[in-house]
């Protein structure tokens, strides 16, 4: 059976990860009614249609800047020149892996990724286990071993993105539980009304829209063990009710006064300091002390700069995967010192989206600079990136060629493309800025700063 596919678009610095169904179209826009919706000025409210099925195919729908389309990366190559094709008003069939280009924003289609295997065994360099080479997360590990065999409660601490569900899961997979169920939530993403229901279950008629009994996340997890992401985001009537569950291991379903048995293990997560948090009142002490059995904190990736390339080659062997790529991606030299310098305030997560990144930009079979993300080469510990250099005509084309670039100029190929329709758009519009402006999608303030940037000829209006 196929695995299931991902539209992964890069606004910006942002990455955005849409799931895909198996068959049927989606629509890709900056509508608030398109399937996959890109808020950026550069792509078109209705810009293209992905349809899926035994053949995945792309549509342009006639807006201004149109899509192109870049071939595959043909295995060995790592000079080829990248060639980019131009669709308008026309349909085209898509690779897994094959990079679009709707404006500014780059768009691929992959494989979803496999989640990740819990694996505690110190061999990190090996499968996609953990990895664990840094002296203190081998002892932190240690410690989780040990913890897993007990039922005690344990409580993950961390910053955003530094792994802390993988550690639950680890835990979980060396737990006399680990073939029961393991179920989680992040209690930060739900308003307190449904987040209620969905913990402790409610009976048919207890709100509205509750048109039939159903079990809770609790009840669900009988047997395993219950993962609370962002624990410290409970509100304090819910962590009363809780405490209660910690306590009695019973959870009554909204709507009924029948407690009902549970056989759980608990561990929860937060970035936050739960213990100040608990002194001054913003979060239940008694609360904090149930939970808190066993405190696992799990320091930041800028402190384990031994786990670093481990985690690149593991993140990186998965993206070929996930994008059909037949050759492993290389990481030149320079890129690896940018990602060493780093300090990775997004962690772990942050690492594995920028090598996602990396993969869908990079044409060759080497991972250079410029197909890392713009707030990493800006980042203070390295080295500042220089801007590529694009030739501007003494006199700008009737038409703009298509433009190519080369691996070692990725961001000149951007520019270039967006130069070559600022061209065309002046030109279709008799120098009217105003007017190109509008059919580019973006304000006229900004076309006249890339006029400047690109050192085009100021137009005159044609009478």
């Amino acid at each position: 059976m196929a695995s299931p596919l991902q539209l992964v678009a890069f606004v910006g610095d942002q990455i955005r990860t849409f799931d895909l169904p198996a068959t049927g179209q989606v629509t890709v826009g900056r509508e608030e009614a398109c399937d996959v919706r890109l808020d950026d000025p550069s792509v078109s409210r209705q810009h293209a249609v992905l349809r899926l099925g035994p053949q995945l195919e792309i549509e342009d729908l006639g807006g201004a800047n149109g899509i192109f389309l870049s071939s595959k990366p043909r295995s060995g190559i790592a000079s080829e020149t990248l060639t980019m094709r131009q669709l308008v008003r026309r349909k085209s069939d898509l690779a897994v892996g094959e990079r679009v280009l709707m404006g500014s924003v780059s768009v691929v289609v992959r494989h979803a990724p496999s989640p990740d295997l819990p694996d505690l065994a110190l061999a990190p360099a090996e499968g996609d286990g953990v990895v664990v080479r840094d002296p203190a997360m081998r002892d932190l590990y240690d410690q989780a071993t040990r913890a897993a065999r007990a039922s005690i409660s344990v409580l993950v601490l961390g910053e955003t993105g530094v792994g802390k569900e993988v550690f639950a899961r680890a835990i979980h997979a060396r737990s006399p539980r680990a073939s029961g169920p393991f179920m989680g939530i992040n209690c930060a993403s739900l308003a307190e009304s449904l987040l209620e229901g969905e913990l402790f279950g409610a009976e048919k008629g207890a709100y509205t829209g509750a048109t039939a009994a159903r079990a809770g996340l609790f009840e669900a997890a009988h047997g395993g063990t219950v993962f609370l992401d962002e624990v410290g985001e409970l509100p304090l009537a819910i962590q009363s009710k809780l405490l209660r569950v910690l306590e009695e291991r019973v959870v009554t379903r909204l709507g009924s006064t029948r407690a009902r048995a549970i056989d759980v293990r608990f561990v929860a997560a937060t970035n936050r300091d739960l213990e100040a948090d608990s002194r001054a009142g913003r979060f239940r002490s008694d609360l904090y002390f149930r939970l808190a059995g066993i405190v696992l904190p799990i320091p930041p990736l800028r402190e384990r700069p031994a786990e670093l390339e481990l985690l690149l080659a593991k993140f990186l062997r998965a993206a070929c995967r996930e994008l059909d790529r037949a050759t492993p991606l290389g990481v030149a030299p320079e890129a690896l010192e940018r990602l060493q310098r780093y300090s990775w305030p997004g962690n772990v997560r942050e690492l594995r989206n920028a090598i996602e990144r990396a993969a869908v930009l990079c044409p060759g079979d080497t991972i250079l600079p410029e197909h890392l993300p713009p707030s990493l080469l800006r980042d203070p510990g390295a080295h500042p990136a220089a801007p590529p250099a694009v030739a501007a005509p003494a006199h700008p084309p009737a038409a703009p060629a298509l433009p190519s670039a080369t691996p070692s100029d990725l961001q000149g190929e951007i520019r270039a493309l967006e130069r070559a329709r600022i061209v065309e758009a002046l030109d279709r519009c008799g120098g009217n800025q105003s007017r190109a402006a509008q059919l580019l999608g973006i304000s006229r303030r900004t076309l006249v700063s890339r006029v400047s940037e690109f050192g085009l000829r100021r137009p005159h209006k044609q009478d």
